[in-house]
């Protein structure tokens, strides 16, 4: 999917839309794709003169890519992290990096669902989490 497909899903929009590209590869798993062009706005004070992307943003883009997978829940929904646990930092994701995202469904008890991540630039594995998220009707 490009990012217009993505907008058919998804609520969120520039800036927050954080995901370029995306690919179901089955009922439970994704992968996603943000490529880090260097002046969105989150890179602006952190840091300057050495940006790099904020965390809490990362886990944002692995949960905008896993929301992929409930295209068919989606309509008339938005979905709300409700927690985020066992998250690991483990390399930089700097502009020009390209953030790849690899999403599983792990458990559903609707309206929550639960889900696991890891986020690559290129094989180096940056970020991982477990996270979980609630589709709410109406705005």
């Amino acid at each position: 999917m490009n990012k217009e497909e993505i907008k058919k899903i998804l609520p969120h929009r520039e800036p927050m839309l954080l995901v370029d590209e995306a690919e179901v590869l089955d009922e439970n798993h994704a992968k996603g794709q943000y490529t880090i062009q260097g002046s969105e706005w989150f890179l602006q004070g952190h840091f300057p003169g050495n940006p790099v992307v904020p965390g809490v943003v990362l886990c944002e883009m692995m949960a905008q890519s896993c929301c992929v997978l409930l295209s068919d829940q989606m309509a008339g929904c938005t979905p709300y992290f409700a927690g985020l646990t066992q998250v690991r930092f483990k390399n930089k994701v700097l502009p020009g990096d390209t953030l790849t995202t690899e999403c599983e469904v792990t458990k559903v008890k609707k309206p929550f669902y639960f889900a696991k991540a890891k986020g690559y630039v290129g094989e180096k594995l940056c970020v991982s989490a477990e996270f979980s998220f609630a589709l709410v009707k109406g705005v």
